[in-house]
Protein backbone atom coordinates (compact mmCIF):
# COMPACT_ATOMS: atom_id res chain seq x y z
CA UNK A 1 0.00 0.00 0.00
CA UNK A 2 1.27 3.25 -0.90
CA UNK A 3 0.43 6.91 -0.21
CA UNK A 4 2.65 9.61 -1.81
CA UNK A 5 2.69 13.74 -0.89
CA UNK A 6 3.92 16.11 -3.39
CA UNK A 7 4.34 20.03 -2.12
CA UNK A 8 5.03 22.45 -5.41
CA UNK A 9 5.04 25.55 -3.12
CA UNK A 10 8.05 28.03 -2.89
CA UNK A 11 11.12 25.69 -1.06
CA UNK A 12 8.71 22.72 -1.83
CA UNK A 13 11.72 20.34 0.17
CA UNK A 14 10.86 22.40 3.31
CA UNK A 15 7.70 19.91 3.62
CA UNK A 16 9.93 17.97 5.15
CA UNK A 17 10.24 19.93 7.89
CA UNK A 18 6.35 20.02 8.30
CA UNK A 19 6.59 15.82 8.36
CA UNK A 20 9.80 15.90 10.22
CA UNK A 21 11.11 12.95 8.14
CA UNK A 22 14.73 13.81 6.72
CA UNK A 23 14.62 13.56 3.11
CA UNK A 24 17.92 11.74 2.66
CA UNK A 25 17.00 8.81 5.07
CA UNK A 26 14.96 5.72 3.99
CA UNK A 27 13.48 5.12 7.47
CA UNK A 28 11.22 2.38 9.16
CA UNK A 29 8.60 2.14 11.33
CA UNK A 30 7.43 -0.79 13.59
CA UNK A 31 3.69 -0.37 13.94
CA UNK A 32 0.82 -2.39 15.64
CA UNK A 33 -0.47 -2.93 12.02
CA UNK A 34 2.97 -3.38 10.49
CA UNK A 35 5.95 -1.88 8.98
CA UNK A 36 6.03 1.63 7.46
CA UNK A 37 8.71 2.55 5.21
CA UNK A 38 9.01 6.91 4.59
CA UNK A 39 10.96 7.89 2.01
CA UNK A 40 11.66 10.64 -0.89
CA UNK A 41 11.45 9.83 -4.24
CA UNK A 42 12.28 13.09 -5.01
CA UNK A 43 13.41 16.08 -3.57
CA UNK A 44 14.12 20.23 -4.95
CA UNK A 45 13.11 23.57 -4.30
CA UNK A 46 10.23 23.38 -7.18
CA UNK A 47 8.73 19.77 -5.88
CA UNK A 48 9.29 17.52 -2.79
CA UNK A 49 7.65 14.14 -2.74
CA UNK A 50 7.35 11.98 0.47
CA UNK A 51 6.11 8.31 -0.07
CA UNK A 52 5.03 6.01 2.67
CA UNK A 53 4.47 2.46 2.00
CA UNK A 54 2.89 -0.04 4.54
CA UNK A 55 3.95 -3.31 4.53
CA UNK A 56 1.36 -5.08 6.25
CA UNK A 57 1.93 -8.96 7.75
CA UNK A 58 -0.94 -10.88 7.21
CA UNK A 59 0.36 -13.90 9.41
CA UNK A 60 0.82 -11.55 12.04
CA UNK A 61 -3.37 -9.99 11.76
CA UNK A 62 -4.07 -13.46 12.33
CA UNK A 63 -2.45 -14.31 15.02
CA UNK A 64 -3.51 -10.69 16.80
CA UNK A 65 -6.79 -10.51 18.06
CA UNK A 66 -7.28 -7.10 17.34
CA UNK A 67 -7.82 -7.17 13.96
CA UNK A 68 -9.66 -10.57 13.85
CA UNK A 69 -13.35 -8.59 13.88
CA UNK A 70 -16.24 -10.49 13.34
CA UNK A 71 -14.35 -12.97 10.74
CA UNK A 72 -12.97 -14.42 13.53
CA UNK A 73 -13.85 -17.63 13.26
CA UNK A 74 -14.04 -17.96 9.20
CA UNK A 75 -12.08 -18.42 6.47
CA UNK A 76 -12.01 -14.37 6.37
CA UNK A 77 -9.25 -14.57 9.14
CA UNK A 78 -6.79 -15.94 6.25
CA UNK A 79 -8.04 -14.26 2.80
CA UNK A 80 -9.07 -10.97 2.68
CA UNK A 81 -7.56 -7.89 1.13
CA UNK A 82 -5.98 -6.15 4.05
CA UNK A 83 -2.37 -6.76 2.95
CA UNK A 84 -3.09 -4.99 -0.43
CA UNK A 85 -6.04 -2.20 -0.02
CA UNK A 86 -5.27 1.52 1.37
CA UNK A 87 -7.88 1.22 3.97
CA UNK A 88 -8.04 1.92 8.15
CA UNK A 89 -4.76 0.23 8.50
CA UNK A 90 -3.39 2.55 5.90
CA UNK A 91 -4.86 5.46 8.30
CA UNK A 92 -3.48 4.15 11.37
CA UNK A 93 0.03 4.55 10.04
CA UNK A 94 -0.32 7.82 8.95
CA UNK A 95 -1.89 9.17 12.33
CA UNK A 96 1.40 7.32 13.66
CA UNK A 97 4.09 8.23 11.44
CA UNK A 98 2.72 11.67 10.54
CA UNK A 99 1.57 12.84 14.09
CA UNK A 100 3.12 16.00 14.48
CA UNK A 101 2.01 17.09 10.99
CA UNK A 102 -1.37 16.33 11.28
CA UNK A 103 -1.58 18.76 14.46
CA UNK A 104 -0.11 21.16 12.43
CA UNK A 105 2.66 22.10 14.31
CA UNK A 106 6.38 23.58 13.72
CA UNK A 107 8.65 25.24 15.90
CA UNK A 108 11.26 25.84 12.53
CA UNK A 109 8.02 27.02 10.44
CA UNK A 110 5.07 27.70 12.13
CA UNK A 111 3.88 29.99 9.16
CA UNK A 112 3.76 26.84 6.93
CA UNK A 113 2.22 24.89 8.97
CA UNK A 114 -1.03 27.30 8.97
CA UNK A 115 -0.45 27.47 5.30
CA UNK A 116 -2.58 26.01 2.66
CA UNK A 117 -0.41 24.57 0.04
CA UNK A 118 -0.30 23.41 -3.31
CA UNK A 119 -0.61 19.88 -2.69
CA UNK A 120 -1.00 16.49 -4.22
CA UNK A 121 -1.87 12.74 -2.68
CA UNK A 122 -1.68 9.51 -4.51
CA UNK A 123 -3.10 6.08 -3.07
CA UNK A 124 -3.14 3.09 -4.52
CA UNK A 125 -5.89 0.53 -4.02
CA UNK A 126 -8.29 2.49 -2.11
CA UNK A 127 -11.67 0.52 -1.22
CA UNK A 128 -15.04 2.20 -1.78
CA UNK A 129 -17.68 -0.34 -0.44
CA UNK A 130 -21.25 -0.53 0.29
CA UNK A 131 -24.33 0.47 -0.84
CA UNK A 132 -24.24 4.32 -1.14
CA UNK A 133 -20.93 4.24 -3.09
CA UNK A 134 -22.49 6.16 -5.84
CA UNK A 135 -19.74 8.96 -6.67
CA UNK A 136 -18.48 8.87 -2.71
CA UNK A 137 -14.96 9.73 -3.30
CA UNK A 138 -15.98 12.51 -5.37
CA UNK A 139 -18.55 13.62 -2.48
CA UNK A 140 -16.48 13.51 0.26
CA UNK A 141 -13.42 15.02 -1.26
CA UNK A 142 -14.41 17.77 -2.80
CA UNK A 143 -16.51 19.54 -0.74
CA UNK A 144 -13.07 19.98 1.38
CA UNK A 145 -11.54 21.44 -1.79
CA UNK A 146 -9.76 18.57 -3.49
CA UNK A 147 -9.82 18.03 -7.13
CA UNK A 148 -10.37 14.26 -7.41
CA UNK A 149 -9.29 11.74 -10.24
CA UNK A 150 -10.31 8.13 -9.55
CA UNK A 151 -9.42 5.68 -11.98
CA UNK A 152 -11.24 2.63 -11.28
CA UNK A 153 -9.09 -0.79 -11.29
CA UNK A 154 -10.57 -3.63 -13.59
CA UNK A 155 -11.45 -7.13 -11.53
CA UNK A 156 -9.38 -8.65 -14.64
CA UNK A 157 -7.61 -6.63 -17.00
CA UNK A 158 -7.58 -10.19 -19.11
CA UNK A 159 -11.32 -10.18 -18.65
CA UNK A 160 -12.98 -6.87 -19.54
CA UNK A 161 -16.33 -8.02 -19.79
CA UNK A 162 -16.04 -8.74 -16.00
CA UNK A 163 -16.07 -5.11 -15.04
CA UNK A 164 -14.12 -2.90 -12.16
CA UNK A 165 -13.35 -3.79 -8.59
CA UNK A 166 -14.58 -1.76 -6.14
CA UNK A 167 -10.89 -0.23 -5.59
CA UNK A 168 -9.64 2.78 -7.47
CA UNK A 169 -6.20 4.50 -7.65
CA UNK A 170 -6.59 8.02 -6.25
CA UNK A 171 -4.86 11.02 -6.64
CA UNK A 172 -6.26 14.58 -4.97
CA UNK A 173 -5.04 18.03 -5.69
CA UNK A 174 -5.54 21.13 -4.03
CA UNK A 175 -4.54 24.04 -1.79
CA UNK A 176 -4.56 22.34 1.07
CA UNK A 177 -2.72 22.91 4.66
CA UNK A 178 -1.03 19.38 5.14
CA UNK A 179 -2.45 19.01 8.71
CA UNK A 180 -5.96 19.40 7.13
CA UNK A 181 -4.70 16.60 4.26
CA UNK A 182 -3.50 14.04 6.48
CA UNK A 183 -6.84 14.39 8.81
CA UNK A 184 -8.95 14.59 5.46
CA UNK A 185 -7.15 10.76 5.12
CA UNK A 186 -7.09 9.49 8.44
CA UNK A 187 -10.79 9.98 8.54
CA UNK A 188 -11.97 9.33 5.10
CA UNK A 189 -9.54 6.12 4.33
CA UNK A 190 -11.94 3.84 6.86
CA UNK A 191 -15.24 5.67 5.52
CA UNK A 192 -14.36 4.45 2.42
CA UNK A 193 -13.96 0.99 2.95
CA UNK A 194 -17.16 1.11 5.34
CA UNK A 195 -14.93 -1.02 7.71
CA UNK A 196 -12.52 -0.83 10.82
CA UNK A 197 -10.17 -3.76 10.62
CA UNK A 198 -9.08 -3.46 14.72
CA UNK A 199 -10.91 -3.39 17.90
CA UNK A 200 -13.48 0.21 18.09
CA UNK A 201 -12.55 1.38 21.22
CA UNK A 202 -14.78 3.94 23.80
CA UNK A 203 -11.77 6.97 22.69
CA UNK A 204 -13.48 6.68 18.73
CA UNK A 205 -15.47 9.35 19.00
CA UNK A 206 -12.76 11.66 20.80
CA UNK A 207 -10.64 10.50 17.64
CA UNK A 208 -13.24 11.54 14.87
CA UNK A 209 -13.72 14.94 16.57
CA UNK A 210 -10.15 15.57 17.10
CA UNK A 211 -9.44 14.71 13.43
CA UNK A 212 -12.92 15.96 11.92
CA UNK A 213 -12.24 19.81 13.85
CA UNK A 214 -12.92 22.50 11.34
CA UNK A 215 -14.17 20.67 8.34
CA UNK A 216 -16.36 17.80 9.53
CA UNK A 217 -19.52 19.52 10.91
CA UNK A 218 -20.26 21.31 7.71
CA UNK A 219 -19.58 18.60 5.75
CA UNK A 220 -22.38 17.67 3.38
CA UNK A 221 -21.85 14.06 4.05
CA UNK A 222 -21.52 14.46 7.79
CA UNK A 223 -23.97 11.64 8.98
CA UNK A 224 -22.42 9.23 6.28
CA UNK A 225 -18.45 10.13 7.39
CA UNK A 226 -20.16 9.64 11.45
CA UNK A 227 -21.49 6.45 10.70
CA UNK A 228 -19.14 4.39 8.79
CA UNK A 229 -15.75 5.83 10.88
CA UNK A 230 -17.61 4.69 14.23
CA UNK A 231 -18.49 1.49 12.69
CA UNK A 232 -22.30 1.44 13.03
CA UNK A 233 -22.37 1.35 16.47
CA UNK A 234 -25.45 3.48 17.65
CA UNK A 235 -24.74 4.72 20.65
CA UNK A 236 -21.01 6.28 19.28
CA UNK A 237 -22.62 7.45 16.77
CA UNK A 238 -25.25 9.21 18.21
CA UNK A 239 -22.48 10.55 20.78
CA UNK A 240 -20.84 11.59 17.68
CA UNK A 241 -23.98 13.40 15.82
CA UNK A 242 -24.88 15.27 18.94
CA UNK A 243 -21.44 17.17 19.57
CA UNK A 244 -20.70 17.40 15.16
CA UNK A 245 -24.62 19.52 15.46
CA UNK A 246 -23.76 21.90 17.94
CA UNK A 247 -20.44 22.52 16.30
CA UNK A 248 -22.08 23.07 12.59
CA UNK A 249 -21.96 26.67 11.47
CA UNK A 250 -24.86 28.29 11.39
CA UNK A 251 -25.45 29.11 7.62
CA UNK A 252 -27.59 32.38 7.97
CA UNK A 253 -25.06 34.28 10.17
CA UNK A 254 -22.40 36.42 8.98
CA UNK A 255 -18.79 35.73 10.24
CA UNK A 256 -19.31 37.57 13.03
CA UNK A 257 -22.18 36.42 14.58
CA UNK A 258 -21.24 33.59 13.33
CA UNK A 259 -18.25 33.20 15.63
CA UNK A 260 -19.84 34.57 18.58
CA UNK A 261 -22.46 31.60 17.99
CA UNK A 262 -19.35 29.38 17.62
CA UNK A 263 -17.80 30.44 20.94
CA UNK A 264 -21.04 30.54 23.19
CA UNK A 265 -21.70 26.77 22.13
CA UNK A 266 -18.31 25.84 22.56
CA UNK A 267 -18.62 27.31 26.28
CA UNK A 268 -22.32 25.85 27.20
CA UNK A 269 -21.34 22.40 25.28
CA UNK A 270 -20.43 19.58 28.02
CA UNK A 271 -17.34 17.44 27.97
CA UNK A 272 -18.16 13.86 26.80
CA UNK A 273 -19.33 11.48 29.46
CA UNK A 274 -16.66 8.64 29.51
CA UNK A 275 -13.98 11.22 30.33
CA UNK A 276 -16.37 13.46 32.96
CA UNK A 277 -16.88 9.68 34.30
CA UNK A 278 -13.15 8.83 34.65
CA UNK A 279 -12.81 12.28 36.19
CA UNK A 280 -15.21 12.01 39.02
CA UNK A 281 -13.28 8.39 39.91
CA UNK A 282 -10.11 10.24 40.12
CA UNK A 283 -11.18 12.80 42.43
CA UNK A 284 -12.88 10.09 44.76
CA UNK A 285 -9.75 8.16 44.67
CA UNK A 286 -8.11 11.64 45.64
CA UNK A 287 -10.44 11.83 48.43
CA UNK A 288 -9.49 9.07 49.92
CA UNK A 289 -6.12 9.15 49.94
CA UNK A 290 -5.95 5.77 47.88
CA UNK A 291 -2.59 4.65 46.43
CA UNK A 292 -3.29 1.28 45.88
CA UNK A 293 -6.01 0.60 43.77
CA UNK A 294 -7.86 -1.91 41.41
CA UNK A 295 -9.72 -1.03 38.63
CA UNK A 296 -11.52 -3.77 38.45
CA UNK A 297 -13.83 -4.79 34.98
CA UNK A 298 -11.06 -2.37 33.53
CA UNK A 299 -11.94 -3.11 30.14
CA UNK A 300 -9.21 -1.79 27.67
CA UNK A 301 -7.53 0.60 30.07
CA UNK A 302 -9.81 3.95 29.96
CA UNK A 303 -9.15 4.60 33.79
CA UNK A 304 -5.81 2.88 33.95
CA UNK A 305 -3.96 5.25 31.60
CA UNK A 306 -5.27 8.20 33.99
CA UNK A 307 -3.96 6.21 37.30
CA UNK A 308 -0.90 5.28 35.68
CA UNK A 309 0.05 9.14 34.90
CA UNK A 310 -0.40 10.29 38.03
CA UNK A 311 2.56 9.26 40.24
CA UNK A 312 0.46 9.27 44.10
CA UNK A 313 -1.02 5.78 42.78
CA UNK A 314 1.54 4.14 43.25
CA UNK A 315 0.64 0.29 43.00
CA UNK A 316 -2.17 -0.68 39.99
CA UNK A 317 -4.01 -3.26 39.21
CA UNK A 318 -6.29 -3.93 36.29
CA UNK A 319 -8.44 -6.92 36.18
CA UNK A 320 -10.67 -7.84 33.62
CA UNK A 321 -12.59 -11.58 33.08
CA UNK A 322 -11.34 -11.18 29.21
CA UNK A 323 -8.22 -11.84 28.63
CA UNK A 324 -8.86 -10.46 25.04
CA UNK A 325 -9.43 -7.11 26.51
CA UNK A 326 -6.50 -7.82 28.62
CA UNK A 327 -4.58 -7.59 26.03
CA UNK A 328 -5.51 -4.92 24.78
CA UNK A 329 -5.17 -2.44 27.33
CA UNK A 330 -1.57 -3.94 27.49
CA UNK A 331 -1.20 -2.55 24.12
CA UNK A 332 -2.82 0.69 25.14
CA UNK A 333 -0.40 1.52 28.26
CA UNK A 334 2.19 0.49 25.80
CA UNK A 335 3.49 -1.73 28.73
CA UNK A 336 6.03 -3.88 26.52
CA UNK A 337 7.84 -0.83 26.34
CA UNK A 338 7.31 0.97 29.44
CA UNK A 339 10.17 0.88 31.63
CA UNK A 340 10.83 -1.01 34.72
CA UNK A 341 9.98 1.42 37.31
CA UNK A 342 6.05 1.73 35.28
CA UNK A 343 6.17 -2.45 35.23
CA UNK A 344 6.45 -2.56 38.98
CA UNK A 345 3.55 -0.13 39.74
CA UNK A 346 0.42 -1.92 37.34
CA UNK A 347 -0.83 -5.73 36.71
CA UNK A 348 -2.94 -6.83 34.62
CA UNK A 349 -5.09 -9.88 36.08
CA UNK A 350 -7.74 -11.79 34.40
CA UNK A 351 -10.34 -12.06 37.27
CA UNK A 352 -14.25 -12.45 37.44
CA UNK A 353 -15.73 -9.75 40.00
CA UNK A 354 -18.13 -12.15 40.98
CA UNK A 355 -15.57 -14.30 42.57
CA UNK A 356 -12.93 -14.11 45.27
CA UNK A 357 -9.41 -13.34 44.40
CA UNK A 358 -7.07 -12.78 47.07
CA UNK A 359 -4.81 -10.48 44.82
CA UNK A 360 -7.21 -7.36 44.94
CA UNK A 361 -7.45 -8.03 48.99
CA UNK A 362 -6.56 -4.92 51.28
CA UNK A 363 -6.38 -2.31 48.77
CA UNK A 364 -6.63 1.10 49.76
CA UNK A 365 -9.52 1.47 47.01
CA UNK A 366 -11.55 -0.76 44.27
CA UNK A 367 -13.43 1.20 41.35
CA UNK A 368 -16.11 -0.59 39.64
CA UNK A 369 -16.83 1.91 36.97
CA UNK A 370 -19.81 1.08 34.57
CA UNK A 371 -19.28 -2.89 35.82
CA UNK A 372 -22.35 -3.57 38.04
CA UNK A 373 -25.39 -3.20 35.13
CA UNK A 374 -23.28 -5.81 33.23
CA UNK A 375 -24.13 -8.51 36.21
CA UNK A 376 -27.23 -10.48 36.20
CA UNK A 377 -29.25 -8.96 39.33
CA UNK A 378 -28.95 -12.48 40.88
CA UNK A 379 -25.06 -12.58 40.99
CA UNK A 380 -24.83 -9.40 42.71
CA UNK A 381 -24.74 -10.91 46.01
CA UNK A 382 -21.42 -12.57 44.94
CA UNK A 383 -20.19 -9.46 43.47
CA UNK A 384 -20.86 -8.00 46.84
CA UNK A 385 -19.18 -10.45 48.28
CA UNK A 386 -16.10 -10.86 46.84
CA UNK A 387 -15.42 -7.02 46.18
CA UNK A 388 -16.54 -5.42 50.11
CA UNK A 389 -16.75 -8.96 51.94
CA UNK A 390 -13.60 -10.44 50.88
CA UNK A 391 -11.26 -7.94 49.71
CA UNK A 392 -12.69 -5.51 51.75
CA UNK A 393 -10.72 -2.40 50.80
CA UNK A 394 -10.83 0.88 52.50
CA UNK A 395 -12.75 2.29 49.72
CA UNK A 396 -15.06 1.13 46.57
CA UNK A 397 -16.17 3.82 43.80
CA UNK A 398 -19.39 2.35 41.65
CA UNK A 399 -20.46 4.41 39.31
CA UNK A 400 -23.54 3.03 36.97
CA UNK A 401 -25.98 4.88 34.61
CA UNK A 402 -28.92 6.49 36.37
CA UNK A 403 -32.26 5.33 34.15
CA UNK A 404 -34.08 8.81 35.69
CA UNK A 405 -32.11 10.12 32.88
CA UNK A 406 -32.89 8.05 29.79
CA UNK A 407 -35.81 10.02 29.02
CA UNK A 408 -33.03 13.06 27.95
CA UNK A 409 -31.58 10.54 25.59
CA UNK A 410 -33.97 11.47 22.56
CA UNK A 411 -32.74 8.62 20.65
CA UNK A 412 -33.25 6.38 23.26
CA UNK A 413 -36.30 4.04 22.69
CA UNK A 414 -38.53 4.41 26.21
CA UNK A 415 -37.66 1.56 28.62
CA UNK A 416 -34.27 0.87 26.79
CA UNK A 417 -31.34 -0.09 27.94
CA UNK A 418 -27.89 2.32 26.51
CA UNK A 419 -26.27 -0.29 25.89
CA UNK A 420 -27.07 -3.88 24.98
CA UNK A 421 -25.04 -5.54 27.50
CA UNK A 422 -26.78 -4.13 30.48
CA UNK A 423 -28.70 -6.67 32.20
CA UNK A 424 -30.43 -3.55 33.97
CA UNK A 425 -30.16 0.28 34.82
CA UNK A 426 -30.87 1.63 38.34
CA UNK A 427 -33.14 4.77 39.04
CA UNK A 428 -31.39 6.73 41.46
CA UNK A 429 -34.03 5.02 44.71
CA UNK A 430 -32.93 1.39 43.49
CA UNK A 431 -28.87 2.84 43.39
CA UNK A 432 -29.77 4.43 46.65
CA UNK A 433 -31.41 1.31 48.30
CA UNK A 434 -28.39 -1.10 47.23
CA UNK A 435 -25.64 0.90 48.45
CA UNK A 436 -27.77 1.61 51.87
CA UNK A 437 -27.67 -2.48 51.96
CA UNK A 438 -24.32 -2.48 51.15
CA UNK A 439 -23.23 -0.13 53.87
CA UNK A 440 -25.53 -2.44 56.50
CA UNK A 441 -23.92 -6.03 55.59
CA UNK A 442 -20.05 -5.04 55.45
CA UNK A 443 -19.36 -1.88 57.91
CA UNK A 444 -19.23 1.10 55.36
CA UNK A 445 -20.69 4.46 55.16
CA UNK A 446 -21.89 5.52 51.19
CA UNK A 447 -22.05 9.38 49.73
CA UNK A 448 -23.58 10.02 46.31
CA UNK A 449 -22.42 11.89 43.76
CA UNK A 450 -23.14 13.20 40.37
CA UNK A 451 -21.49 12.54 37.10
CA UNK A 452 -22.22 15.17 34.09
CA UNK A 453 -24.67 18.11 33.16
CA UNK A 454 -27.85 17.77 35.99
CA UNK A 455 -30.94 17.94 34.45
CA UNK A 456 -33.75 19.21 36.33
CA UNK A 457 -36.35 15.80 38.37
CA UNK A 458 -33.93 13.50 36.76
CA UNK A 459 -30.30 13.85 38.22
CA UNK A 460 -27.09 13.02 36.18
CA UNK A 461 -26.53 10.78 33.25
CA UNK A 462 -23.93 8.52 36.07
CA UNK A 463 -24.25 8.13 39.76
CA UNK A 464 -21.57 7.73 41.43
CA UNK A 465 -21.86 5.53 44.87
CA UNK A 466 -18.33 6.35 47.20
CA UNK A 467 -18.16 3.48 50.05
CA UNK A 468 -15.77 4.43 53.12
CA UNK A 469 -14.78 1.35 55.10
CA UNK A 470 -15.91 2.31 58.91
CA UNK A 471 -12.88 1.96 60.95
CA UNK A 472 -13.50 1.27 64.60
CA UNK A 473 -11.59 2.51 67.29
Amino acid sequence: MLVTVTSTAPDASNLSHLLRKHPDRAQEFSLGVGTAHVFYPEVSNERCTVAMMLEVDPVGLVRDKRFQGSDAATLGRYVNDRPYASSSMVAVALGQVFRTAMNGTSESFPELAASALPLEITVSAVPARGRDTAGLVTRLFEPLGWRVEETPIPLDPQFPAWGDSVYVDLVLRGDVRLSDALRHFYVMLPVLDDAKHYWVSDDEVGKLLRAGEGWLPDHPERELITRRYLAHQRSMVDEATTLLAVDARPRDLDDGAAGEQAALVQASRPAPLAPQRAEAVLAALRDVGARSVADVGCGEGALLKRLVADPAFTKIIGTDVSAGVLIRAERALNLREASDRLRERIQLLQSSVTYQDDRIAGLDAIVLMEVIEHVDLDRLPALEASVFGAASPGAVIVTTPNSDYNSQFESLPAGAFRHSDHRFEWSRAEFAAWADGVTARHGYVVEHRTVGEVAPDVGSPTQLALFRKVVDR
